[in-house]
C-alpha cells in the first residue's frame, strides 16, 4: 500500500504509488552517483529532473515539497532498517521486500530496546537497494554522525541495561558487529586520506542496479527485449549515457532498434 505524503492542498495529500517511487528513486540514484547533493538535500536541477521524470512516466504532477517529504520517508526507513540489519539474526527478504527475522525471540529482544522499530517487523519497503544506495553515504558522513562502533556499542549497552538476566559471557559485542564497526571506521579514514591525493581519472562504470532501474521504468518493454538491451547497456557506457539523454517517450523505440 502506498504511503500518503506531500503538500496538502485543495485536493488533499499526494499519494505516492510504487511506480512513482521507482521513477523518483531512479533519478535520485543517478544524481547521487554524480555527487549532486546540496547542504540540506539536493541541488535545484535534481528536483527539476525528478518532477519531469515522474510526470513523463506516471503522468502525475509533483513539487519540490512533495519530493522533500518523500525523501524524509525514505530516510526514516533507512535509519531504522539499517540499524536492524547491523545486528545478527536479521536479513533482507529481497523477494518480499521486507525484513527476514531468524526467530520471534530475536525480534522481541531487539524491539524491547528499540521501540521505534516496532512497526517495521512486517513493513514492506520497496526499492530498498536504491534507498540504501542513496542514504548510506548521507548517514555515514552527515554532521554529528556516529561511527559504526559507537552505534553498535550504544545499541548493545541499551540491551544489556534492560536485560539483566543475560549471562555475563554474552554481555559483549558480537564478533560480527565488531568487524562491521572496524570496517566502517577504516572506510571513513581511507576516504579522508584520499581527499588529500590528486584524483585519478578512471572510466565511469554505471552500477548494474542503475541500468536495471532505468529499464524497468520504461513502459511496456517486453522481458526478452529488456534482457537483450540490459546486456548491451552493461557492456557499453556510451550506449547507457545515450539512453539517459533521450526523453522517456523515445527510449523504448531506441532500445528496440538496438536489439
Amino acid at each position: 500500500m502506498a504511503e500518503a505524503n506531500g503538500k496538502k492542498g485543495s485536493r488533499g495529500y499526494l499519494t505516492w504509488t510504487p511506480d512513482m517511487d521507482t521513477a523518483l528513486l531512479a533519478v535520485l540514484v543517478e544524481h547521487h552517483n554524480n555527487g549532486d547533493h546540496a547542504q540540506n538535500g539536493w541541488k535545484p536541477h535534481v528536483y527539476n529532473a525528478c518532477i519531469r521524470h515522474v510526470k513523463d512516466t506516471c503522468g502525475v504532477d509533483i513539487t519540490k515539497d512533495n519530493i522533500t517529504v518523500r525523501c524524509k520517508t525514505f530516510d526514516k526507513h533507512y535509519e531504522i532498517i539499517s540499524k536492524i540489519l547491523a545486528h545478527s539474526g536479521f536479513g533482507w527478504d529481497w523477494e518480499n521486500n521486507k525484513l527476514s527475522i531468524d526467530s520471534e525471540d530475536v525480534w522481541s529482544k531487539y524491539v524491547e530496546a528499540n521501540k521505534a522499530a516496532g512497526s517495521h517487523k512486517t513493513k514492506v519497503v520497496m526499492n530498498w537497494d536504491q534507498i540504501s544506495t542513496i542514504y548510506s553515504k548521507d548517514h555515514a558522513t552527515g554532521e554529528g554522525a556516529k561511527t559504526a562502533a559507537e552505534c553498535v556499542q550504544e545499541e548493545d549497552t541499551k540491551v544489556l541495561e534492560e536485560s539483566p538476566d543475560i549471562p555475563q559471557n554474552q554481555k559483549r559485542l558480537r564478533t560480527g558487529d565488531a568487524i562491521l564497526c572496524m570496517m566502517g571506521d577504516m572506510k571513513a579514514e581511507v576516504e579522508e586520506v584520499l581527499k588529500t591525493i590528486d584524483p585519478l581519472t578512471l572510466p565511469k562504470v554505471t552500477p548494474s542496479t542503475e541500468i536495471l532501474a532505468a529499464l524497468q521504468i520504461i513502459l511496456d518493454l517486453a522481458e526478452c527485449d529488456m534482457l537483450k538491451t540490459y546486456e548491451r547497456l552493461s557492456l557499453s557506457e556510451r550506449l547507457f549515457e545515450s539512453l539517459m539523454e533521450l526523453p522517456m517517450t523515445l527510449r523504448k523505440a531506441w532500445l528496440l532498434s538496438l536489439a
